[in-house]
């Protein structure tokens, strides 16, 4: 089984932010050069008009993908909603006056019309309105991710019990852990069931945060991302002018180099960009 992300923004000069389905056609072309078979187009939390404009685009590039075949490239598997319902406070790299309060309202606004095509929202689970929300996406047979929150470990805890089946890179943009109060983050390595996204780049986790993780977590449960951005493969790492990380620095074939020189076993390493995110959005 081939490698899929299912959280990438862009590389090499493209992102989901206004691009043309050529845009997107052309990140996939770029995706199957570096071995990579699968993919979910990240979008960015904006307006809703804009963010169904970019929800459109990606769309015509999977029909015109579909129609043409791949011929080489990375399939475009389906949109990931990263927000709008996300946290100001662990905006991280994201444009927090474009999130949006979990109503049912702001959602309808939103994916209508493309609720076959999405694959995956992160939402924060201790915003008020957002268990409710969750149970409906779940319902609607879309997954949840958990992030860019500042969940404690029991509103994380209450969100996956309503359904959420993930974490969105786990300790990046999220409560850190703490003795007294291990947060999301401790929730996604103390639950064997929840999936966790896991940015193995040298700047978003250190390598010891990287053996941790894979000691205690579930295997089956990892899924290796890379957050890539339009200026991945270009620059690393990728940040702004004040050392902000704006997103991963490079895609999960290098990634998979690093945990595997770190030590861990190849076929593990490969299963968490594989077969585990192929379950992790109902592939198989």
């Amino acid at each position: 089984m081939g490698l899929i992300d299912v959280h990438i923004h862009g590389f090499k000069g493209f992102d989901t932010k206004d691009a043309l389905a050529q845009d997107i056609l052309k990140i996939a072309d770029f995706l199957g050069e570096n071995n990579i078979t699968g993919f979910l187009p990240t979008v960015y939390p904006r307006g809703i008009d804009k963010m169904r404009r970019d929800m459109e685009n990606i769309v015509k590039a999977m029909q015109i993908q579909r129609s043409m075949g791949k011929e080489g490239a990375a399939e475009i598997l389906g949109i990931h909603l990263e927000g709008p319902f996300l946290n100001p406070k662990k905006a991280g790299a994201l444009d927090k006056k474009s999130f949006l309060d979990p109503k049912e309202y702001h959602l309808e606004m939103l994916i209508d019309g493309f609720e076959d095509f999405i694959r995956v929202i992160t939402i924060a689970p201790e915003l008020d309105g957002s268990i409710g929300l969750i149970k409906k996406i779940v319902h609607m047979g879309i997954t949840v991710s958990m992030g860019h929150s500042e969940a404690k470990y029991h509103e994380a805890e209450e969100g996956f019990l309503a359904g959420a089946k993930g974490i969105t890179h786990i300790f990046n943009a999220t409560r850190p852990m703490h003795h007294r109060e291990p947060g999301i983050a401790g929730f996604g390595l103390i639950n064997q069931d929840v999936f966790i996204e896991v940015i193995a780049d040298p700047y978003h986790l250190h390598i010891k945060t990287l053996e941790m993780i894979f000691r205690i977590k579930n295997p089956d449960r990892i899924i290796v991302v890379s957050d890539g951005v339009k200026y991945t493969g270009s620059v690393a790492p990728v940040v702004d002018k004040n050392n902000k990380l704006l997103g991963g620095s490079m895609l999960i074939d290098e990634s998979a180099k690093i945990l595997i020189e770190a030590g861990l076993e190849r076929d593990l390493v490969l299963r968490c960009m594989s077969i585990n995110p192929s379950i992790y959005i109902e592939r198989i």
